[in-house]
């Protein structure tokens, strides 16, 4: 099975991203592709994100909180 056969795996992080391990096809609102170049990547969930759709840590200094 190759990298791109396997199933991802996702975690959410108490008030914090998503953390993908696995092969996901990304794409911007307009359907353009978003290369990933890790196997695992951090999503963001707050929305303040600098490089969204990537998690760059704005959520600590927003204070960012999800429910448990």
């Amino acid at each position: 099975m190759t990298a791109h056969e396997e199933q991802p795996v996702i975690v959410a992080c108490p008030d914090g991203p998503l953390l993908v391990r696995g092969h996901i096809d990304l794409t911007t609102p307009d359907g353009t592709p978003i290369e990933q170049h890790r196997r695992t990547v951090a999503l963001c969930r707050c929305g303040i994100s600098t490089i969204k759709p990537f998690c760059d840590g704005s959520h600590k200094a927003a204070h960012f909180r999800t429910d448990h």
